[in-house]
């Protein structure tokens, strides 16, 4: 998914015309085969701001958007939260978790 990932390249991979693979996708998955596509490209952004430090831009630009506007819009509506105030949350969380001293359930 590091390269712009379009339905015609999906559809010509598969063998099917576009618009029968659209309606295929819909009736097993029961979404649309470009919504998942874009949810599963803003999961990957979003495990890219929590375990990397590449800019907001270059991961914007990793998974296809057009602009990092755009990304923002898209990113904030799905996770309630901007990029940046998502990596931050995440990643602190990250830490704190792997900070943790390790609890055992070891009887005595």
């Amino acid at each position: 998914m590091n390269q712009p990932l379009r339905i015609d390249d999906i559809a010509r991979h598969a063998g099917y015309s576009k618009w029968h693979l659209q309606r295929l996708f819909m009736q097993y998955k029961g979404e649309s085969l470009g919504r998942y596509v874009r949810e599963r490209k803003l999961k990957l952004a979003a495990r890219d701001l929590r375990d990397t430090d590449q800019k907001v831009y270059d991961i914007c630009l990793k998974y296809g958007f057009d602009s990092q506007q755009t990304f923002t819009r898209i990113f904030t509506r799905t996770f309630n939260l901007p990029p940046g105030a998502y990596r931050k949350e995440k990643h602190g969380a990250r830490i704190e978790m792997l900070n943790r001293p390790a609890q055992t359930s070891a009887a005595r």
